[in-house]
């Protein structure tokens, strides 16, 4: 049977729905912060490591080694004068920092070379000794090899610190305290590693001032330009590496109890 219709025989109009509006597209979902490349000691305990990304990049690496490698380079031009020598540094390290102005980028890295720089540069001009450029270098490395052994020392280890501070339960996170960021320290196993990372880190400390010192007490500009050059950013790189090799298997997960089978 058909369907009756109304009255005056007409079939009843049906209106057509209106298109479904389109949807605005969805921007990506951003990236975790895992996926952000972790850079200085904060790589030690990344997940997967990248000796360019470690050291700060390419651009990173460059902002570093270049104001170094461009006062040695005109030092030795120029017949050891060193007044251009000092400029050519302060131009690369002030460029570095315009640079990351003008794109908006993170001026951390390069206003720590500034400073860095403007150090060095003060004190050899001061001076009027061209060694004296790297007078500052030597200082922060005696610092730094201090600090490291005493962390260890007292069973502190510096390492384990700064890597705590930076976790999700250290103090740099919204949700994290102090006592988060030290609880690794109530492990042995954790302690006798980072006992062992902070050992190397000072290794490397030594190992730069056991070289350049004798180089800048004899004058070598040269030669403690280069040393300080390769036992730099290179050097820092493979200790990062070393370091994430000794750290890793510290943050990953332990396994758990073995499984019994149930009782037949």
């Amino acid at each position: 049977m058909s369907e009756p219709t109304p009255a005056g025989g007409r079939e009843p109009s049906v209106t057509p729905e209106p298109p479904a509006a389109a949807q605005p597209p969805v921007p990506p979902a951003a990236a975790p912060e895992d996926a952000v490349p972790a850079r200085g000691m904060r790589a030690i305990e990344a997940e997967d490591f990248s000796i360019a990304e470690s050291v700060g990049g390419v651009r990173g690496a460059v902002e570093s080694v270049l104001p170094g490698l461009l006062f040695v380079v005109v030092f030795v031009a120029s017949g050891q004068q060193l007044r251009p020598a000092l400029i050519a540094s302060v131009a690369a390290a002030v460029l570095a920092v315009v640079a990351r102005l003008v794109q908006r980028s993170p001026l951390t890295q390069a206003l720590s070379g500034v400073l860095g720089v403007g150090i060095g540069v003060v004190w050899a001009w001061r001076t009027g000794d061209a060694s004296d450029y790297f007078a500052w270098g030597l200082l922060t490395n005696v610092a730094y090899l201090l600090a490291f052994v005493v962390s260890v020392l007292v069973r502190w280890p510096l390492v384990g610190v700064v890597l705590g501070l930076f976790r999700g339960d250290g103090p740099m996170s919204e949700q994290g305290s102090w006592a988060g960021a030290l609880a690794w320290r109530k492990d042995p196993v954790l302690l006798r590693r980072y006992a062992l990372v902070t050992w190397l880190w000072a290794g490397m400390f030594a190992a730069r001032l056991v070289v350049q010192v004798p180089l800048y007490y004899a004058d070598e500009v040269a030669w403690l330009g280069t040393a300080k050059l390769v036992m730099g950013v290179p050097l820092t790189a493979l200790v990062l590496w070393a370091s994430w090799i000794l750290v890793r298997g510290s943050t990953a997960a332990r396994p758990g109890p073995p499984r019994t089978r149930p009782a037949p």
